[in-house]
Order: structure tokens, then C-alpha cells, then sequence
């Protein structure tokens, strides 16, 4: 597979986190500039710490890191990972397309006569 260099785990880390809506819009601020993780939750109608929740997990499956700036966490995306599970999902597509290219060759060749 193209991506080989992710493991299952770091694979499972990352769709995990972009299951979320929440997590995904997350993602999406910080990719479109970085931001304190009390910037962030303001945004969203829920508590300082359950915005934080949502931000480990994005850090753990590597999608962002914290930096430490003064007294505040600054966001920062991580666009490469994103690439990498995009080409995987490619990959995984390119698989599809393959079998169902094979499906419609069986189906649409002419038919053989069966020798007796």
C-alpha cells in the first residue's frame, strides 16, 4: 500500500478523530491559522476542558501540536498527516475501482460456449 509508513495504530488514531465533527472543525481552524486552545473553545458551546479533551485526542493521533507560549497552548496543524491518510484513502479507492473494472470485464465479456 502507498502509505506504508503509517502504522494500523497511527491509522485508526487519525480517522478516529476525524470521526468527530467537532474535531474535524477543530482541525480545520487550526489549519486555517494557529490559536491558543482558549481561542478555540470559545467557539463552541461547550466547556474550556471538554474543548481540551477534543484537542488530545487531535494531538495524539498527531493531527496538531501544542506549543507553549507564555501562559497559553498554541494550536498548529499537521497538514503531511492529513496528506498520508488522503493518499491512503486513494489507495484504498484505486482497490475499489480496480475490482469493479474486473466486475464489469466479467460481465460484459461474451459468452463462452461450454464444450461437452
Amino acid at each position: 500500500m502507498v502509505v506504508d509508513e503509517l502504522s494500523d495504530s497511527e491509522i485508526d488514531n487519525i480517522f478516529h478523530a476525524l470521526a468527530d465533527a467537532t474535531r474535524r472543525d477543530i482541525f480545520k481552524q487550526a489549519m486555517s491559522r494557529e490559536q491558543s486552545v482558549s481561542e478555540l473553545a470559545r467557539r463552541y458551546a461547550m466547556s474550556f476542558a471538554a474543548v481540551q479533551k477534543h484537542v488530545a485526542v487531535l494531538e495524539r493521533a498527531m493531527l496538531i501540536t501544542k506549543e507553549k507560549r507564555g501562559r497559553e497552548q498554541i494550536v498548529h496543524s499537521n497538514p503531511e498527516l492529513l496528506r498520508r491518510a488522503t493518499e491512503l484513502l486513494d489507495a484504498y479507492q484505486d482497490i475499489w475501482r480496480g475490482r469493479t473494472e474486473r466486475i464489469e470485464e466479467i460481465l460484459f465479456e461474451p459468452e463462452r460456449e461450454v464444450e461437452s
